[in-house]
């Protein structure tokens, strides 16, 4: 219920952001038109946050069972992506409507316990219903963005009652950033409670925190370019897919990984279940070659 409480919250100071940067691009009238347009952006989000994001990606079906009959929740689709970064997201408005893909480079890295954590963890998004927020999230979070670049040619009305050209300057550097803060937020409790609740689902948390380790080693060696050309999509990952690091700390939409794996290891110290997983080395980073079967086959 407390994660709940929050994520709507935050949410909601979302929208209000989303709000105050049209009032200073318009006014009341402006303010107005964004409410409403975050309203007609929830709506399409809901409906369509599976198909929003695959269609960004250019998924390809598989299909998945086992967890999600565990975890009594429907079996959503599982998608493949050509992508040779090692990663994973969760989409949809609900357990009846969602999808979870992973990334060809997710299958050739990972071993079959490994990638069992992973989609672990993108199902307690499905269950958790997790996806349709982080959606939402995502779709305001761009909204607000370009709707503060729009703020220096379409300011309207008297410039004076809403601060003029520096207004419209502090509105455009401000407001991305609280919108990102906001995001960053959400996306990490999210992600934390995403941790347990896998774990949970595949009574193997040490698997997940074997998982992260490698698939942050790999991937800041390894671009994705479809994330990198929608960045408002990053906090949906398993792991942030975004080249750039530097910001990690203030910035990321994802917690730190040795604070996830720390978390998980913590689990497992109490449900001791298998024998230790080696992380891998931060530096092996493998650059292609052949492709291996994967778990569907």
């Amino acid at each position: 219920m407390r994660n709940h409480l929050r994520t709507f919250m935050l949410l909601a100071a979302l929208t209000a952001l989303f709000m105050g940067a049209g009032y200073m691009v318009g006014g009341p009238t402006g303010m107005a038109i964004a409410f409403a347009f975050a309203l007609v952006m929830n709506a399409v989000s809901y409906w369509n946050s599976d198909k929003i994001v695959l269609r960004m990606y250019g998924a390809q079906v598989a299909v998945v069972h086992d967890m999600a009959t565990k975890a009594g929740m429907p079996i959503p689709k599982v998608y493949l992506i050509d992508s040779d970064q090692p990663n994973a997201f969760a989409t949809g408005r609900d357990p009846e409507h969602a999808a979870v893909a992973a990334n060809l480079g997710l299958l050739r890295m990972l071993d079959r316990r490994e990638i069992r954590g992973v989609m672990a963890h993108e199902l307690a998004h499905v269950k958790n219903r997790d996806t349709l927020t982080m959606t939402i999230t995502a779709t305001i979070a761009g909204a607000v963005s370009a709707l503060a670049n729009f703020a220096f040619f379409f300011r309207g009305g008297d410039d004076r009652d809403r601060g003029g050209m520096i207004g419209a300057i502090l509105v455009a550097i401000l407001a991305p950033i609280a919108a990102a803060l906001v995001q960053m937020a959400i996306s990490r409790t999210r992600e934390y409670a995403a941790d347990k609740a896998g774990a949970e689902i595949s009574g193997d948390p040490e698997a997940l925190a074997s998982a992260l380790q490698k698939i942050e080693a790999y991937a800041r060696g390894i671009p994705n370019m479809q994330a990198e050309h929608n960045p408002a999509t990053s906090h949906m990952f398993i792991i942030n897919p975004l080249s750039g690091q530097g910001a990690d700390n203030l910035f990321s939409t994802h917690p730190a990984t040795h604070n996830r794996v720390a978390a998980l290891m913590e689990l497992t110290d109490r449900n001791p279940r298998r024998p230790t997983v080696e992380a891998p080395a931060a530096t092996a980073v493998p650059t292609g070659g052949g492709r291996k079967a994967g778990p569907w086959g």
